[in-house]
């Protein structure tokens, strides 16, 4: 039996309650949050539960294992720091910590402890995007030549990060799962309101060895919902769109072929287009949140490293900052080494 302690009692912390609450073998021993409203609602979800507002107490309970953190992000870094001190493995909401350096940081930390850190991108679990990364990785798609991500809607506006923090994660964290690499360099653009000095809209693009590009739009101030990826390949696309009920991947055969023509052709480049069958693959229904924290518990309970570990989320955040810097530097490209 794994205990779990949830410090977080907020937008996620439910989501991860209810999950791990259903797991076999798993124990949702505490439940911390300093909001006494917030902890009178977890200790009616959860009867079973210790309901505490001290954080400290919580991770030094003997009978929890892992601790699930679903705070602000400012707050990841002591509080992860603090947990795995006590010998507790650690899933950490997204993103990681606000610094690459609170990234590393953690990391050494959990080495020297012998503890296991996954970070929560959800999405990776989905099995929209577990598919997109067997059609990538079977290399029905090609060499991939783009990627190209729209996430927009109306709010819900932060109080402690800007939208790249926010939202930036998710699709940053798939297309880092679909590539395998890191980008050689960053470039960012964003505006704030009138009323804030933190940006609601931003466009983040990323260019990789090889040509490939990756571009992200994020918005909090959409007048529509919109969850939409492009995937180019040389062979085929994808289309990922999350807000389809159950279609939400499509796998495109069109493409083009070029030639190029003699030196005494007229039209030196020659182009064909190919458009072939659209094929929306079965994709399984099961929560992604439900998986995830279900292999989490093999983590623990195996000693295993996790699909979305510490590593990636340091990938994630690296590439955040290097935004960050870009946009509070004009625009100006960024080499990911130096972040």
């Amino acid at each position: 039996m794994i205990g779990i302690g949830l410090v977080g009692y907020g937008y996620w912390g439910p989501n991860l309650a209810r999950n791990f609450s259903r797991q076999p073998d798993c124990s949702l021993v505490a439940i911390c949050d300093s909001d006494a409203k917030k902890a009178e609602q977890a200790a009616l979800a959860y009867p079973g539960a210790e309901i505490v507002d001290d954080f400290e107490k919580l991770a030094r309970n003997p009978g929890i294992d892992a601790v699930a953190i679903a705070t602000p992000v400012s707050s990841h870094y002591p509080l992860a720091k603090l947990a795995l001190e006590e010998g507790k493995d650690v899933l950490l909401e997204k993103p990681f910590t606000r610094t690459s350096n609170e990234a590393r940081e953690l990391i050494d930390i959990a080495r020297k402890n012998g503890r296991i850190i996954a970070v929560d991108h959800t999405f990776l679990y989905t099995g929209a995007v577990r598919k997109m990364k067997e059609l990538v990785d079977s290399g029905e798609i090609g060499d991939l030549i783009y990627i190209d991500s729209v996430r927009v809607n109306l709010g819900l506006f932060q109080q402690d990060v800007n939208v790249i923090y926010d939202l930036a994660p998710h699709d940053i964290s798939i297309a880092q799962f679909l590539i395998g690499r890191d980008p050689v360099s960053v470039q960012a653009v964003g505006a704030c309101h009138e009323d804030s000095d933190m940006e609601y809209l931003a466009y983040i693009h990323l260019e990789y060895e090889g040509g490939l590009q990756a571009h992200f739009h994020m918005n909090w101030l959409s007048p529509v919902k919109v969850r939409r990826t492009m995937i180019a390949g040389g062979n085929k696309m994808i289309v990922y769109d999350d807000m389809e009920p159950s279609e939400k991947v499509k796998v495109y055969d069109k493409g083009i072929d070029i030639r190029r023509g003699d030196s005494m052709s007229l039209y030196k480049i020659y182009v064909d287009y190919r458009t072939g069958d659209m094929v929306a693959p079965k994709i399984e229904q099961k929560e992604a949140l439900a998986l995830e924290a279900e292999h989490f518990l093999d983590c623990v309970r195996d000693r295993k490293t996790p699909l979305t570990d510490a590593r990636q989320g340091l990938s994630v955040v690296r590439i955040i900052e290097a935004a960050q810097i870009s946009i509070d530097n004009g625009g100006k490209k960024v080499n990911l080494e130096n972040v």
